[in-house]
C-alpha cells in the first residue's frame, strides 16, 4: 500500500557495539563531570599549586632565615668573591665603586635600611621603584657575598 519501492532506513537498528560506545561514553562524561569539576567535587588544579606554591614559599624562608646574612663579613676571600658578583650583576646600576648611577649610592645609609638582614631582603626579593629580585638568579651564598663585599666598603 504504502510501498514505494524506495529502500527506507527508519527500521534499522544501531548495531550493538556502537550503542555500548555510546552509553559507555555517556557514563564516562558523567563521571568525569562529576570528579573534576571543582563547584561539584571540589578538586582543582588551583587548590594544588597554590599548595606546592606556599610549601616551596616556605621552604624558601626557612633556608633564608637559617643563614646568616652577615657570615662573610670580613671574610677577604668571600670579599673578593662578592666584588666579582657585584661587578658582574650589580655595577651597571650601582657602579663598579657602589657609588651609585641608576641606583642608590650603597656605601650611605639606603632606604630599606642598611643591615645585612636589609641587604640581603633588597637584593634577593627586590624593591619597589626598580630594584629588581636577585634571589633565584643569584643564590642564598653569591648575595651574603655581595653584602660581605658592600660592607668592605663602609
Amino acid at each position: 500500500m504504502n510501498d514505494s519501492g524506495v529502500p527506507h532506513e527508519g527500521h534499522n537498528k544501531i548495531p550493538k557495539g556502537w550503542m555500548a560506545f555510546f552509553i559507555g561514553m555517556i557514563i564516562f562524561l558523567v563521571w568525569y563531570i562529576a570528579s573534576f569539576t571543582p563547584a561539584i567535587s571540589g578538586w582543582s588544579f588551583y587548590k594544588i599549586f597554590e599548595d606546592e606554591m606556599k610549601a616551596g614559599k616556605q621552604k624558601a624562608v626557612a633556608a633564608a632565615s637559617s643563614s646568616d646574612p652577615g657570615r662573610y663579613i670580613g671574610k677577604t676571600d668571600a670579599i673578593a668573591a662578592g666584588k666579582a658578583e657585584f661587578e658582574t650583576s650589580c655595577a651597571a646600576c650601582h657602579m663598579a665603586d657602589a657609588s651609585g648611577g641608576i641606583g642608590p649610592n650603597l656605601k650611605t645609609k639606603l632606604k630599606f635600611g642598611s643591615t645585612p638582614a636589609d641587604l640581603y631582603e633588597s637584593i634577593a626579593n627586590g624593591r619597589p621603584g626598580g630594584m629588581p629580585p636577585f634571589g633565584q638568579q643569584l643564590g642564598n651564598d653569591k648575595v651574603c657575598k655581595i653584602i660581605s663585599f658592600i660592607e668592605s666598603l663602609r
